[in-house]
């Protein structure tokens, strides 16, 4: 079992900054895949970033690229999510993920668990 906890989120303006962490526990969380989801209000939950269990690969999402950055420490069992430049209707809760097996890496489907969330509000 995997339990996975994000911090980092909170209120910022527009053009900002912010750096959203996820601690992971259990024997065999620095073995997971690692991504990260938002959800806005009304409507789907949707992939945001993914970084492989080394770190080398990473994907995202083309509304992001450029943008935020993925990576992880696994010696620390963390994964990161950095985000520049942040829009209002990237105002979302941001949720961390871990996938034991892989698959498409945009998929829910692909990510066995999941964290609770954290709120990332963006004003304009």
């Amino acid at each position: 079992q995997v339990q996975l906890v994000e911090s980092g989120g909170g209120l910022v303006q527009a053009g900002g900054s912010l750096r959203l962490s996820c601690a992971t526990s259990g024997r065999t969380s620095s073995r997971k895949i690692m991504g990260w989801f938002r959800q806005a209000p009304g409507k789907e939950r949707e992939f945001v970033a993914q970084v492989s269990v080394s770190g080398a690969r990473t994907y995202y999402a083309d509304s992001v690229k450029g943008r935020f950055t993925v990576s992880r420490d696994n010696a620390k069992n963390t994964a990161y999510l950095q985000m520049n430049s942040l829009k209002p209707e990237e105002t979302a809760v941001y949720y961390c993920t871990a996938s034991s097996y892989g698959g498409t890496y945009y998929h829910l489907s692909t990510y066995d668990f999941w964290g609770q969330g954290t709120q990332v509000t963006v004003s304009s």
